[in-house]
């Protein structure tokens, strides 16, 4: 809900100030609606229904995969389409993927929020619906900000939301924030904001490689990148985690994991290689055996390398699938 809204509305009725965590408590807790909210006054409840919509999402479609993933397609109250995923896991996991911008105003080539057109930043309420949405089907533990959107140019309200999801059941030590590698953002989240781990999009090491994938990296080089990640490591005690995506023939060469293994220290980073998910991008993705010769050669230098299980493709839900194009498109499961 619109927290913002909710404690105006409140002042305006000379509430106590108790109410409004009293509000937040019952939705984090799951909660559906006003009416469950049997420790604030009838007459309020019914107040609060009338001026303070329940959610400052509206759902638009879901979309269920054979995995159990589950993808929600969400419009603000200006008609901003947003995404957000839960993942089910066998160990009991239940991880968001939550989107902090409707699109993206950067445009990586692989990935299909940066094909769409941006609209704007979400809200901390906006990011905080999403993760309601599902916890009102389940309880949820883990959160990445992974969905649309580069979280760090929209650092307020993400840090903002990131505070108050312990509430809704998911620790500061099970949130991780995914960047692109914004600097400025990296560089406030070694000095402020909760203990949440830092996830960098690196994709290649080599810089005219990267610059082709991922136009950022002409305004921030990935040398520099390295060195902000390296002092959020210092300052936070927290290893980093590397996203790297593998594409067939581009990226998952030997020469290319040898370059990846000379710029990270095993000390500061921890390698996910992510099996790249079908675009409309002119990619394909590495095969197995290229993937774990890849994860090998990294291993043999030290680093630390796992491969992300690959979830919810077939709606269209997987890493670098998101892209809200139309309610239509998820009713179709296109995504």
């Amino acid at each position: 809900m619109d927290l913002l809204l909710l404690d105006e509305r409140l002042a305006a009725g000379e509430q106590p100030g108790f109410r409004a965590r009293q509000v937040w408590e019952w939705a984090a807790r799951g909660a559906g609606s006003y009416e469950e909210m049997t420790n604030l006054p009838l007459e309020l409840r019914e107040q609060l229904a009338g001026e303070v919509p329940f959610s400052s999402l509206t759902p638009v479609r879901d979309a269920l995969s054979s995995d159990g993933t589950e993808k929600a397609l969400f419009e603000t109250h200006d008609g901003r389409p947003v995404e957000a995923v839960l993942m089910r896991y066998r160990d009991g996991r239940r991880s968001l993927c939550v989107s902090s911008q409707s699109g993206c105003p950067l445009t990586c080539t692989f990935c299909a929020t940066g094909a769409m057109r941006f609209g704007r930043n979400l809200t901390a309420s906006e990011i905080l619906d999403q993760a309601l949405h599902f916890r009102r089907k389940e309880p949820v533990n883990h959160a990445v900000f992974m969905g649309m959107g580069e979280p760090l140019m929209n650092l307020d309200a993400v840090l903002a939301a990131c505070e108050r999801l312990p509430d809704v059941g998911i620790a500061h030590s099970h949130t991780g924030i995914s960047t692109v590698g914004w600097i400025p953002g990296i560089d406030r989240m070694a000095e402020e904001g909760p203990p949440v781990r830092l996830a960098l999009s690196l994709h290649a090491a080599d810089e005219a490689l990267r610059s082709e994938l991922m136009p950022v990296n002409d305004r921030y080089p990935l040398r520099d990148v390295l060195a902000a990640c390296r002092d959020y490591h210092e300052r936070r005690n927290k290893d980093v985690f590397v996203e790297y995506l593998m594409l067939g023939g581009v990226n998952d060469s030997a020469e290319r994991a040898e370059e990846l293994a000379d710029v990270l220290d095993p000390r500061v980073y921890k390698v996910n290689l992510i099996p790249y998910n079908p675009t409309d991008a002119a990619f394909e993705g590495s095969t197995p055996a290229a993937i774990a010769a890849f994860r090998e050669r990294l291993e043999a230098r030290g680093l630390r390398a796992t491969v992300r299980l690959t979830r919810g493709q077939d709606i269209a839900a997987a890493c670098g699938q998101l892209a809200a194009r139309s309610a239509d498109a998820v009713t179709a499961g296109a995504g």
